[in-house]
């Protein structure tokens, strides 16, 4: 294909495409694209070349036409914005001037490797394969809000923004807000200046940030909210400065958070909220710098030791299956207690649903129990003082065997007391025999009469110890029988 005014490089390249050949310059000296503002012309290509190629250039008969450049600097802004460019294009180790705009243009497949781009405008793009910016470092924004990929997206090892110099709010460093991605987005090892915007997204397979380092310091550095995601979110090993935000997220399997660092000491550091997640995993995670907001999501596992949740943590409306590992009540109420809200009722029936379903009703009534301890904080003096004498006494009913024990303190007091000082028959000479144990039991069990208490009739301090036995039977016989109930239903 004939073109005047070629330089002798860009000629190479010219005569490659239509045979879908590789132009690589040698770069056995190491060199990288960063450095590419020192390559000189015998390596350089004019980005209008480069656009007059995709657009008018044609396949040599019998071959299949492409763009593959290897360790070339493009001059110029390549602008091939609403084109439609029915071949794939790779460049590797190469230099960009300027931007790359490519907004809502069509292609078959676009590769980005180990580039150097100042920034990159692909808004609405539609690529038919892979988009891939492996390893590529671009200080400015990567503009992919509402593109679709038919393949996945692969930005492994990229590096992507500037550290901050000061505290102002600026546009996001990587926008996929309402992208379709038809398979993953692969990131291990990505890093971050910036913020990563994913609202509104479909991701069909999984999202992988496994040793990511992100960073936005005091801003949200994740903003996936509605994010939906086929399979799994993992982040192994995630490093992340700044709020997390997956509110209203979608992600039916897992969210695994392994080994992360989550910090944001002066805000949210996870706000996931109204989210539907399959498995919450922050197993051996470090303990999380900021607060952590959960309200109204449903999540099917979480695995976290208590240790990893922060001093500050919102989880009213928070429904889940079970928690993992499995552990006593004391560390996991310690968590609840730190909810910014205080008392949240909520919270404490679903920790103890959680442990009835693994048939732990020891651990749900302990959780019970505190519940009603929490509560008694919140009302009024003549209140609390109720409270505690229902726990002294009976642990609101969630220890029947400190009502027992009440019985037989209570058995033993009457059968002492009435063993010393008979009470006097109502018909003298009709009355059976007095037995002081029997009598006390009559008065303590509320519906078995064994009719010694119809039969006689104490006077003075002993009718009201008899009308405080009679009273104390019924609540702690009552507390027994309902302690015994509960036992026998998990059975």
């Amino acid at each position: 294909m004939k073109n005047p005014g070629l330089t002798p490089f860009e000629r190479k390249v010219w005569d490659a495409f239509p045979y879908g050949r590789d132009v690589q310059f040698s770069d056995a000296n190491g060199e990288t694209a960063e450095e590419g503002h020192a390559w000189g012309p015998e390596r350089s290509v004019r980005a209008e070349v480069i656009r007059r190629l995709l657009v008018s250039g044609r396949p040599a008969d019998g071959e299949i036409a492409s763009l593959r450049l290897a360790g070339v600097r493009v001059t110029g802004r390549l602008d091939l914005r609403h084109a439609t460019i029915p071949y794939a294009v790779r460049f590797w180790n190469c230099h960009f001037d300027h931007a790359p705009n490519l907004y809502a243009m069509r292609i078959r497949q676009l590769n980005f490797s180990q580039c150097h781009l100042p920034g990159l405008d692909a808004a609405t793009i539609r690529v038919d394969g892979v988009l891939r910016i492996t390893g590529s470092r671009i200080p400015g924004a990567v503009r992919l809000g509402g593109a679709r990929i038919s393949g996945a997206f692969f930005l492994d090892k990229a590096d992507l923004g500037e550290e901050r110099v000061d505290d102002a709010e600026r546009d996001p460093i990587l926008q996929l807000n309402h992208a379709t991605i038809d398979d993953d987005i692969w990131a291990p090892r990505l890093r971050t200046r910036g913020q990563i915007r994913l609202a509104g997204a479909t991701v069909t397979g999984a999202v992988n940030l496994d040793n990511a380092d992100l960073s936005e310091p005091d801003h949200t550095v994740i903003d996936a909210e509605n994010l939906t995601v086929g399979s799994n979110l993992t982040a192994w090993r995630l490093h992340a400065e700044g709020r997390i935000n997956l509110r209203g997220a979608k992600i039916p399997a897992q969210v695994n958070l392994g080994e992360a660092r989550l910090s944001n000491p002066r805000g949210v550091a996870l706000r996931a909220t109204s989210c539907t997640i399959g498995e919450l995993w922050l197993g051996d995670a470090a303990p999380i710098s900021g607060s952590v907001n959960l309200r109204g999501s449903q999540i099917g596992l979480i695995h976290a030791a208590p240790e990893v949740w922060p001093a500050h943590v919102k989880l009213d409306g928070l429904t889940y299956t079970s928690l993992q590992p499995r552990l006593p009540a004391g560390p996991r109420l310690a968590v609840l207690e730190r909810d910014d809200d205080g008392y949240v009722p909520h919270a404490y029936e679903q920790l103890a649903a959680a442990y009835r379903r693994v048939g732990d009703d020891a651990q749900a009534r302990a959780v019970q129990l505190a519940r009603q301890r929490r509560h008694r904080t919140t009302l009024a003096w003549y209140a609390k003082l109720w409270g505690h004498a229902q726990d002294a006494t009976v642990g609101y009913g969630y220890r029947p065997t400190r009502a027992m024990a009440w019985l037989l303190g209570l058995l033993l007091l009457g059968t002492v007391v009435y063993g010393l000082h008979h009470p006097q028959p109502v018909e003298p000479g009709k009355a059976p025999d007095f037995n002081a144990l029997i009598y006390t039991l009559d008065l303590l069990l509320p519906i078995i009469d064994f009719g010694q208490e119809k039969a006689f009739n104490p006077h003075g301090a002993y009718q009201w110890l008899a009308y405080l036995l009679i009273a104390a039977g019924w609540i702690l016989a009552t507390t027994v029988v309902a302690g015994i109930t509960r036992a026998v239903s998990r059975q």
